[in-house]
């Protein structure tokens, strides 16, 4: 690969790395809105999954959250059900599709979340419905580690506190993460030929990562929402002009 590919993937890992730090999640969604452009859809699945836990660990190393089992288990058992679909699902991926899908899971889920203030508080479901929500995550997190992105959603739209919600998104991630590396190392996903892009990511991730969670904890809530989620649209609408028209003709 040329190394200007090599600079593209670093940037997207330093912005991912960033958000992720800041928000708690969104790795993969930011990596592979940039990623996308120059590698393929498995290549950066494998890198976006590496990187996101790596960001975890880092986060769950210099941020301590709580951790409420009652509250994570459905989560977890759900997300643990939901991985190995996503990961039979990821060989078979179009990169048209693939940037056409990633691109308007950006656009409706980032607007709903910028609105979901305003939503009112959802109660009904419990547990039923927080494993179910948590199996989308695991689906989503086989397909490229965006595990965080409707266990985001969900706990926004149940009314939990900024720290809940992280706590949440911080464990479940880390957890999900794990198991979704774990089986693309056994189902060869991840290969030895990665290792250089792997060894790219890394880095260039540190140091942003940990800069977002120090700006965590002086940034107010409605500005990292706006923050966070206003890139992830703008990155989404540049995805689907990308894939969108392909698809089209």
């Amino acid at each position: 690969m040329s190394s200007s590919v090599y600079l593209i993937v670093a940037f997207g890992a330093a912005i991912a790395g960033f958000v992720q730090g800041l928000s708690g999640f969104a790795f993969g969604l930011v990596a592979m809105s940039v990623w996308a452009w120059v590698i393929d859809p498995q290549l950066a699945a494998a890198l976006a999954v590496t990187g996101a836990l790596t960001g975890q660990i880092i986060a769950a190393v210099t941020m301590r959250r709580g951790f409420d089992l009652r509250l994570l288990a459905p989560f977890v058992l759900g997300g643990l059900a939901g991985v190995p679909l996503g990961t039979l699902l990821l060989p078979h991926l179009d990169m048209h599709w693939f940037k056409t899908i990633l691109g308007a899971v950006l656009v409706l889920w980032c607007p709903a979340m910028l609105l979901s203030k305003d939503w009112p508080r959802i109660t009904v479901g419990g547990r039923l419905a927080d494993a179910a929500v948590g199996l989308g995550g695991g689906i989503l997190g086989g397909l490229g580690g965006f595990t965080g992105t409707l266990p985001t959603l969900w706990c926004t739209l149940r009314g939990y506190e900024r720290d809940v919600q992280r706590a949440v998104i911080q464990n479940f991630n880390l957890s999900m993460l794990a198991v979704t590396l774990t089986i693309y190392v056994a189902s060869g996903i991840v290969t030895r030929s990665m290792l250089p892009m792997i060894l790219v990511v890394l880095p260039a991730m540190l140091i942003p990562t940990i800069v977002g969670t120090r700006a965590y904890i002086g940034l107010s809530e409605t500005g990292f929402r706006r923050l966070v989620l206003g890139l992830l649209t703008v990155s989404g609408i540049a995805l689907l002009l990308s894939g969108l028209p392909q698809l089209l003709r």
